[in-house]
């Protein structure tokens, strides 16, 4: 084999009309090889294919061939161990390299869009935002956006809760089906506990609660497929754009701040834009869709909870957060019903309380009216001054009564 500097020396001393005789004396080389070398001149050297090594893994090729021809599904772990049995003495990454090779390429499958008919499904669920208010900008917050899609024309209603809490899904279901004005016949969720509890016999197990709400509003939960993202995507996709379109670069001062800055996006860009894949303008699609929905119920959902205790302090704690009972209740257990949107509290029957829901958690509400401290007097005003027991009633006099009784006591004469 003649090497590259070899053969420029061969080239070089032909240019200077040395013979091939001469050349092969002074470079001690064949004057084959030297004619050679100038018919070709410097054109890259050209060498065979070199011979394949010989592998641990040759003499089972065979097998592994036959066995993954008929059982496409076998994995290389098994494959190895039924090698080992039959004397193959190589490792595990030699045979997963050849199966990569015998194996039968899978053919990609094509994704079929679900479409689904004006009116008949939305798909909900929660995703997971950290944002810092301007209003405490020492601390990040976690805040979950629940979303609710329509399926047919994609319009968005969404909101940022504090918690996933059952009370905070209904609350939210019924803000969405408020805004919309009707509702679906069937709503898909992930999971979630709030809406999956687990499975018996086969059959999926609904949260009882939201059975009752379902069933009050007339639509049939159904949960999507475990570890199939795919199958809610309507609702799954726009996370992305929400975060990317309206989240991001934002600056916001509380949760509130952040719920009418979403909703003003909503309205404005979300929902009156082209929509990518039906290619129809969202809101005009709701338009046609909305004919199609179900109709509000006339009475708003009531779910009843258990018995509540009332603390020594007049409050009942629901949900984690404490609302107050009036001065006046006589009973230490009362009946807390709870609306998505209000907590009612009832004494023997009768409605003694009724409070907003209180966003989070360890806070408390006393409501206006529920407590009724003793009026102090001012004692400068001659009026009478309770005393706590019922009956005691003392005048209130000045100063100057008092030194002339003094006085009068004191002369002689006056004393019985």
């Amino acid at each position: 084999m003649v090497k590259l500097g070899e053969l420029v020396m061969i080239l070089d001393f032909h240019r200077q009309g040395l013979t091939v005789s001469a050349i092969a004396r002074e470079l001690g080389v064949d004057r084959k090889t030297v004619r050679r070398c100038i018919a070709r001149g410097l054109e890259p050297p050209v060498y065979g294919p070199r011979k394949p090594r010989k592998r641990l893994l040759d003499p089972f090729i065979r097998y592994l061939r036959e066995r993954v021809m008929a059982y496409p599904g076998l994995t290389g772990r098994r494959l190895w161990r039924e090698l080992g049995e039959r004397g193959y003495q190589g490792g595990y990454t030699a045979v997963t390299d050849v199966l990569r090779e015998i194996r039968p390429a899978r053919l990609p499958a094509f994704e079929v869009r679900f479409e689904t008919p004006p009116g008949d499904q939305a798909q909900v669920d929660f995703a997971q935002f950290q944002v810092v208010f301007t209003d405490e900008p020492r601390e990040a917050r976690i805040v979950w956006l629940f979303s609710f899609v329509l399926g047919y024309s994609r319009l968005i209603w969404a909101r940022f809760v504090l918690h996933q809490d059952m009370q905070t899904v209904l609350r939210c279901h019924m803000a969405a089906f408020a805004a919309i004005g009707g509702v679906p016949h069937e709503v898909l969720y992930d999971r979630m506990k709030t809406a999956v509890i687990g499975e018996a016999g086969g059959s999926i197990v609904y949260n009882r609660a939201l059975i009752d709400f379902a069933r009050h509003y007339g639509f049939q939960p159904k949960a999507c497929r475990p570890y199939r993202a795919k199958t809610k995507g309507k609702v799954e996709r726009p996370y992305r754009y929400i975060r990317e379109d309206f989240f991001l670069a934002r600056s916001f001062r509380n949760l509130d701040d952040l719920n009418g800055q979403l909703r003003h996006w909503l309205d404005t860009v979300a929902n009156p834009r082209v929509h990518a894949t039906t290619q129809r303008v969202v809101n005009e699609a709701f338009a046609a869709e909305k004919p199609h929905l179900k109709t509000l119920p006339l009475a708003p959902f009531r779910s009843v909870l258990k018995l509540r205790r009332v603390s020594h302090e007049g409050m009942v704690s629901v949900g984690g957060n404490l609302y107050s009972v009036p001065d006046a209740t006589r009973k230490r257990v009362v009946e807390v019903h709870t609306l998505a949107d209000e907590v009612r509290i009832f004494e023997a029957g009768t409605l003694i309380a009724a409070h907003p829901v209180l966003e989070g958690r360890h806070q408390r509400r006393v409501a206006a009216g529920h407590r009724k401290m003793a009026r102090i007097p001012d004692r400068r005003r001659h009026e009478p001054i309770r005393i706590l027991r019922t009956g005691d009633v003392v005048a209130a006099r000045p100063l100057e009564f008092y030194q002339a009784v003094g006085q009068r006591l004191a002369c002689p004469g006056d004393q019985p």
